[in-house]
């Protein structure tokens, strides 16, 4: 798999990515090995640097960046944990499949968890720039509406349920990352 052609191919064309997506031969190792600990550690690397070595413009206090020990070893957590995240949305999705009618499929479910991720892995590039971070949100709204697009072809729920299921997940994933936040800020001792 070519990591920058599918990227490319998710972001800009998503409705035909999927079909494509779903029809390959796969397996929860080869995504995460060809795609997933690539993009993941773009966010990690960048909050890295934009909080450790360029730092936050405070107001009276002026520069305020992490100290590079607890940036690096925050960066490591960030990073171990969004890979974890990718498996638990897989397994979320896979889960509450039934209860919209749809067909469980753990491969299914962990290919739509980890390509619905990349605009906002991609997105994590700006908290390089902490000032610019909000765009990585906007990102991760986008990756929402991948998901959102990705449901019914790879779980097979019908389209009028996307739009529950997608809530559904969603929570669980809001919760996973509170919770991935939480962690990374108290070994960053922010």
């Amino acid at each position: 798999m070519d990591i920058v052609a599918r990227a490319k191919a998710i972001l800009t064309t998503p409705n035909t990515e999927w079909p494509v997506i779903e029809a390959e031969p796969s397996s929860v190792e080869s995504i995460y090995k060809d795609y997933v600990i690539y993009l993941a550690a773009i966010p990690a690397i960048a909050t890295f640097i934009g909080t450790s070595l360029i730092g936050v413009s405070m107001p009276v206090l002026g520069t305020v960046r992490v100290h590079l020990v607890s940036g690096v070893i925050g960066a490591i957590v960030s990073y171990g944990l969004q890979l974890a995240a990718v498996y638990a949305l897989a397994y979320v999705t896979d889960f509450l499949t039934a209860n919209f009618n749809g067909q469980k499929n753990f491969l299914n479910a962990f290919k739509l968890a980890a390509y619905s991720m990349t605009a906002a892995w991609l997105g994590g590039v700006f908290a390089i720039l902490p000032v610019l971070a909000i765009i990585g949100v906007i990102a991760g709204l986008y990756s929402l509406y991948l998901f959102y697009v990705g449901l019914p072809v790879l779980m097979k729920s019908p389209p009028d349920k996307s739009l529950v299921y997608t809530a559904a997940v969603l929570l669980a994933g809001i919760v996973v990352n509170v919770v991935i936040g939480l962690i990374v800020r108290l070994v960053l001792g922010v």
